[in-house]
């Protein structure tokens, strides 16, 4: 079954016995934070709070905090399964860049039937407020002690590129100042930073919705690396093989997933900034206070009984790195068509996804391993990647004592690091500059003559594999 709306995603949840109900009241000041950051680190259940002080509104948290919730929250598939599907598709047709890649995974006919749906009527339109609570009515969190205030931490925001109509659902943190704005933290290289610096130019006005809730899937497509011509709702419909329901908002020209339990409407003025954070980050630190855009909120639309998504980020792992982990199985196909040598690719947790990754390749001629880190950051996220080490397609990334083990003897510092500098992540506070700063690729696989080595590679200790079957064969009579 593929949940359409977060009831259905609370029934699954229970069904498979990943979720725990909390019915103590919990203060959503820091305290629903600590229960949730102690839960994720044990690998816990999702977590439904259903009394939270000062609203009348349950709040569902750690939904999409394990492999197996990932699984369920797209359908019941492994992301692994996702990737077949994309694999498939790109080889029928093999296309150019990766814009081109993507956008052809949705070209085909045979998906004419997972694109969005428009109905007239939905349930996130069940209610409506443009007056009294707003904001306020919404179980918003304070996560951690020197954050800025609450903040709304899942929230899928709506908009529209002025000269050309294409629409675009991304998500960003939203500090909430009172009960009728926020600040609207989408970094430079965001889509809805692209859109805002086109209405600034034109002077306008620019409309936004935020969606809160609904489907799961849309919930993660929205945090998926896609280019700006590319619908997230589509391809949630793509990822699930089951198109989403949109409706156009009520006060806005955006359309929204009709599913959804909240939807916020209303525009960001770009006369108007204001200081947004400081915000415990899912780097484990808190990224600065700085001046972002303000949404005002003027309307504000829900589904009867509905649930209010959040995610809390720290130190991982938590709930966050999950869903990059899907992202990282999904899109490796794309990659690969790009750079073909790539066997696989490992983003570890404790790097938070931008700042390392290990990568294995078919090596097949000199200089190869640095090709591979060159052309990586030249690609889309992949750009802002601080670490990239690469190591033989024989090397299990997923081995952490192997693959340091091949790190630290395979590398020649001299002869094998590759320093650069180019944009980085936003949230790296090492940096010396926002979003820019130094990058280090690492070539830990084996080394040719024409690469510098000035004497033979030595071979690897294996034993021979009559040995081995020998062993294997009469391993119960030396008693173990």
């Amino acid at each position: 079954m593929t949940p359409e709306n977060l009831q259905q995603f609370i029934r699954v949840l229970d069904d498979e016995k990943q979720l725990h109900r909390v019915s103590a009241e919990v203060d959503p000041r820091l305290e629903i934070t600590e229960i949730v950051d102690r839960v994720s680190k044990a690998g816990g259940p999702a977590l439904l709070f259903e009394n939270v002080r000062g609203s009348d509104y349950p709040v569902l948290i750690n939904s999409f905090g394990s492999y197996r919730r990932m699984e369920l929250a797209l359908g019941d598939q492994s992301p692994a399964q996702i990737a077949a599907r994309v694999e498939k598709q790109l080889h029928l047709r093999p296309p150019g860049d990766f814009k081109e890649k993507i956008r052809m995974l949705f070209s085909l006919k045979e998906m004419a039937d997972i694109l969005p749906k428009k109905t007239k009527r939905a349930p996130c339109q069940q209610n409506m407020a443009t007056s009294g609570p707003l904001l306020d009515s919404l179980p918003v969190l304070t996560c951690w002690p020197e954050d800025g205030g609450p903040f709304i931490t899942l929230p899928l925001v709506a908009t529209k590129d002025p000269e050309t109509g294409i629409q675009n659902l991304g998500m960003y943190r939203m500090h909430k100042y009172d009960n009728t704005s926020t600040g609207m933290h989408w970094q430079y290289n965001k889509d809805g930073a692209r859109h805002f610096r086109k209405y600034k130019e034109r002077k306008e006005k620019m409309p936004v919705a935020v969606a809160l809730g609904g489907s799961p899937a849309v919930t993660y497509a929205a945090t998926a690396p896609l280019p700006p011509e590319i619908d997230e709702l589509m391809f949630a419909g793509f990822a699930t093989s089951r198109p989403v329901s949109v409706v156009k908002a009520k006060t806005v020209d955006l359309l929204v997933p009709a599913e959804s339990d909240f939807v916020l409407e209303g525009y960001v003025d770009p006369k108007e900034s204001r200081i947004e954070g400081p915000f415990g980050d899912h780097t484990g630190f808190y990224s600065p206070a700085d001046i972002y855009p303000v949404f005002r909120v003027t309307c504000i639309t829900w589904r009867d009984n509905p649930v209010y998504p959040a995610t809390v980020v720290g130190k991982p792992p938590m709930e966050d790195c999950y869903m990059a982990k899907a992202t990282e199985r999904i899109f490796l196909p794309m990659l690969q068509m790009l750079v073909p040598e790539i066997v696989d690719m490992e983003l570890p947790m404790e790097g938070v996804f931008h700042n390392c990754a290990l990568i294995s390749i078919d090596k097949t001629y000199s200089g190869q391993a640095k090709k591979t880190i060159n052309a990586l950051w030249g690609l889309g996220q992949m750009a802002s990647t601080k670490f990239i080490a690469v190591f033989d397609k024989d090397v299990d990334l997923r081995d952490s004592p192997t693959v340091i083990w091949k790190l630290l003897n395979n590398v020649d510092p001299r002869r094998d690091v590759l320093m650069s500098e180019g944009p980085l992540d936003a949230l790296d506070h090492s940096a010396p500059y926002p979003d820019y700063g130094g990058k280090m690729g690492i070539d830990a696989t084996r080394k040719t003559r024409q690469e510098g080595m000035g004497r033979d590679w030595p071979e690897e200790i294996t034993m021979d594999a009559a040995t081995m079957e020998k062993v294997t064969q009469r391993w119960k009579e030396y008693g173990f």
